[in-house]
């Protein structure tokens, strides 16, 4: 085995599974809360993209720029959220799961075709602006200011995230209403609230790796979050569905084998190799790597 191949593989892998690990955190906050699997969350992502794709057109590919492309793609994907959560899930919460479930893909669909229909929007494909790709050496190892970007942004808004549920008063009111959430609310939580700011999070991560996502793959369309939604679940489920570290390890797991895999076995099977990965952890351990196995009581 080539270890300059490997180790060159390794980073690739980081920065596309530190992409997957921030898209995760959305689906795994959102299901530790209430039990959802929010299947519109990787189009949530695109809608961010294409929030900051205006943005970054605008005012051109700077700093600057680049700081205003995630402020609007996290507010619009925020917004968005809100919306979406306050009409479609809030009203289905004490439905049978499978409603919400279903709900979910619904929105999906509607996100995905309301963007094909916008006029400034369209279905086809668009060229993402990015910054002029520059490469740092180190060794025979190569590094480009991309893939730097896209890593220690994705660490910062991680421990950022870290910091929101452990340390603060908001994220002991979320972790409160994951436990139980009828004591929760017997307690003076507000419940309802606490919800929102939860899918508000997720979604803020999201339109953040949304904006990473296209800088990292500079072309977006309005089916572009579909698959790295999809892959973002495997890795929330692979790490622990309800778990945030969880998220963040089945992030960069999936996505350092994906890219191994397109370096030693084909690219056509790469995403073959993300849903083997899904199989073989259900069968194996279906809580997930850092997930906890629940007792149900009959």
């Amino acid at each position: 085995m080539n270890f300059i191949t490997f180790f060159q593989q390794l980073i690739n892998g980081l920065s596309l599974g530190s992409i997957y690990a921030l898209i995760a955190l959305g689906y795994t906050m959102v299901y530790g809360i209430v039990k959802l699997i929010n299947f519109a969350h990787g189009d949530v992502m695109m809608v961010g993209a294409y929030a900051g794709f205006f943005v970054l057109v605008a005012l051109g590919v700077s700093p600057a720029g680049l700081v205003c492309a995630f402020i609007a793609a996290m507010t619009a994907c925020a917004f968005l959220i809100l919306i979406i959560e306050r009409v479609a899930y809030r009203p289905l919460r004490a439905a049978p799961r499978l409603n919400s479930l279903i709900t979910a893909i619904a929105v999906e669909l509607i996100l995905q075709n309301t963007m094909r229909v916008l006029p400034f929007v369209g279905p086809n494909p668009r060229q993402y602006p990015r910054m002029a790709p520059l490469e740092f050496h180190l060794g025979a190892i190569s590094v480009s200011n991309i893939q730097l970007v896209v890593i220690v942004l994705s660490a910062i808004l991680m421990i950022l995230l870290n910091y929101i549920v452990n340390y603060t008063k908001t994220g002991k009111a979320m972790r409160a209403v994951s436990f139980d959430l009828g004591a929760a609310s017997l307690m003076g939580i507000s419940v309802n609230k606490t919800i929102a700011i939860t899918f508000v999070l997720g979604s803020v991560l999201a339109g953040a790796g949304g904006v990473l996502y296209a800088t990292a793959y500079p072309q977006i369309d309005p089916v572009m979050g579909y698959i790295p939604g999809l892959k973002a679940f495997v890795a929330a489920v692979l790490g622990g569905i309800g778990s945030i570290p969880g998220a963040v390890v089945g992030g960069i797991i999936l996505g350092i084998a994906e890219t191994m895999a397109k370096a030693y076995i084909s690219s056509q099977y790469a995403d073959a190799i993300s849903y083997c990965i899904l199989i073989v952890i259900l069968l194996v351990k279906p809580a997930g790597l850092l997930g906890k196995k629940t007792h149900v009581k009959v």
